[in-house]
């Protein structure tokens, strides 16, 4: 006679894909039904998920301190050369490297070099607002009540030139922050594209006595960050045609930068990720025919999407930021 206990049954779980007429029916039936089905939608703050990413990376595969001066091609390899003369040598190189990618930088110079390169590639981004953003921490569910709900609160306070903070609250007691400054014509590019702290330092004494969306001053939450949770970023958009050269290519900001307004950002990234993860796994060789096809392939999977959320965040922008917010409005988004 066997010991062996009977593995417990998990209860059942329904994950519904797409939510067209029979896809709504379906998921309201299975409610009446009791069924677990959907997917809560859940929100972290950025350095946790970050963490939570980096720990999955194991240590030996990642170099710190390095910066990509330019790449080439040669013999069936592209090589990658640093700014302390260290050099890395690949079958693929991706370049996950932000808005200012040294990666796509280098791509463009050489379809430039080639001649092949449209002069509408070399206009900046479209720079409308400044972002500072941070995640305050240790704070007292007693002052704030709301980070004893289970469920995340998003507020948003209109400053009255066309500034803008919001907050939301997210486990541990903390609440993650942004303030939106609009870029001054009056001030030069310089200026505004400044990245130093005493810079950032004084965008946020602006912003001191500011009312917070959950009671008291923007600086009781201030006093309660660390300054290195604390960042700066342009809000910027574009989206490039052009996502790959040879052997190099782009996901990510390196690709496309869109407004936040829509939440899209990381989204985008991560789908970028995924669809290219796929695409070179499916690849029958390593030949340069097929990394050029499995990146033809990836290109025509995300290229669509990036240019329906450019549009769509930057509307909604629009109305996180103040400058439209009315029914009709809304209307237009879907």
């Amino acid at each position: 006679m066997s010991n062996t206990q009977p593995i417990p049954e998990s209860p059942l779980f329904v994950l519904i894909v797409g939510a067209g007429l029979g896809g709504l029916m379906l998921g309201t039936i299975l409610e009446n039904a009791n069924i677990p089905c959907g997917y809560d939608c859940l929100l972290v703050s950025r350095p946790k998920l970050h963490d939570l990413l980096r720990q999955r990376v194991p240590d030996h595969k990642i170099s710190v301190g390095k910066k990509v001066l330019r790449q080439d091609e040669h013999d069936g390899k592209v090589t990658a050369y640093c700014s302390d003369d260290t050099m890395y040598e690949c079958s693929v190189l991706v370049g996950a490297d932000g808005a200012y990618s040294a990666v796509r930088q280098n791509i463009y110079k050489q379809l430039d070099d080639e001649g092949k390169l449209p002069l509408s590639y070399k206009a900046p981004f479209t720079i409308g607002y400044t972002t500072i953003v941070g995640t305050a921490s240790h704070l007292n569910p007693e002052r704030y009540p709301e980070l004893n709900d289970k469920c995340s609160h998003f507020r948003i306070i209109f400053g009255n030139k066309n500034d803008s903070s919001y907050a939301v609250t997210v486990p541990d007691n903390k609440i993650c922050w942004a303030l939106q400054i609009q870029t001054s014509e009056s001030k030069s590019e310089d200026e505004n594209l400044d990245w130093g702290q005493e810079s950032l330092d004084t965008m946020i004494k602006e912003f001191e006595e500011s009312p917070c969306a959950y009671g008291g001053t923007m600086k009781d939450i201030f006093d309660a960050t660390l300054k290195k949770l604390i960042s700066k970023t342009f809000l910027e958009e574009k989206v490039f045609r052009t996502w790959y050269h040879g052997r190099s290519v782009l996901i990510g900001d390196a690709c496309h930068k869109i407004l936040p307004g829509a939440g899209q950002g990381a989204g985008l990234a991560f789908r970028d990720a995924v669809v290219l993860a796929n695409c070179l796994y499916n690849m029958k060789d390593n030949s340069f025919k097929s990394i050029k096809s499995a990146f033809d392939n990836y290109y025509k999977q995300r290229y669509p999407e990036a240019e329906m959320q450019l549009k769509k965040s930057a509307y909604s922008s629009k109305i996180m930021f103040g400058q439209v917010y009315n029914v009709n409005s809304l209307n237009e988004m879907e």
